[in-house]
């Protein structure tokens, strides 16, 4: 099994993990309404998705 030689410092295992932080959900603009809301998702301003409307689910997914 592989192992390392030498103790990661904590720069280096810190510099690594700068890019896990959390980021903004990306958000387009709904051609139906124009309001924003999130990329291949249904829109919750006015319920249609890709020129369509959309039924909710009535109880949540397992």
């Amino acid at each position: 099994m592989a192992v390392p030689k030498r103790k990661t410092s904590k720069a280096r295992r810190d510099k690594r993990r700068a890019n896990h932080g959390i980021q903004a959900p990306r958000l387009s603009v709904c051609p139906h309404c124009h309001q924003p809301k999130r990329s291949h998702e249904m829109c919750p301003n006015c319920k249609t998705y890709r020129g369509r409307e959309v039924e909710p689910l009535r109880t949540p997914a397992p």
